[in-house]
């Protein structure tokens, strides 16, 4: 398979994520719902990465958000799955459900059905967390499934450096 920019972009940044981790002596949890595990892949696709990637979870149904990461159902009822407050929930209840020091968080619409009114397909809520801070950005991708899916994986990871940075 030949190997396209966005790709090499993704293996550059789980790269820099492991190095940054490592060198601070921190454990990465991810809790991923839209990207189906993909940024556990980019991660564990780094030798060297067991150094620093904790665990990934992935919670792709509302169920699994509230069993898995303790994101209420009140909350995903409220404000829908695809929320920043899910998403900083998600990434929460990754880094208290696990060993991770920091965790990082994806819920969207990857499409190509989905949408809703005011979230249209390629609408995606990110979070990160770490101790006491948790931040939140909702974006909305261009492409189709698998373009979503990609450029949440490299907006996740290169969030994730600046959160850490």
């Amino acid at each position: 398979m030949e190997e396209t920019p966005v790709t090499h972009d993704i293996n550059d940044l789980a790269g820099r994520v492991c190095t940054l981790l490592d060198n601070r002596r921190l454990l990465l949890a991810t809790a991923e719902s839209c990207t189906g595990g993909g940024i556990s892949h980019a991660i564990t696709d780094i030798p060297g990465s067991s150094n620093s990637f904790e665990c990934g979870f992935v919670t792709y149904s509302n169920a699994a958000k509230t069993e898995m990461l303790d994101v209420s159902a009140a909350m995903i009822a409220q404000f829908g799955a695809v929320s920043e407050e899910v998403a900083a929930a998600m990434a929460q209840g990754a880094v208290a459900n696990s060993n991770a020091d920091v965790a990082v968080s994806t819920t969207g619409i990857a499409g190509p059905a989905g949408a809703v009114p005011g979230k249209p397909v390629g609408t995606v809520c990110f979070g990160w967390s770490k101790g006491d801070v948790t931040h939140t950005e909702r974006l909305v991708f261009a492409g189709d499934r698998q373009a979503v899916r990609r450029q949440t994986v490299a907006h996740a990871l290169a969030g994730l450096l600046r959160f850490l940075e």
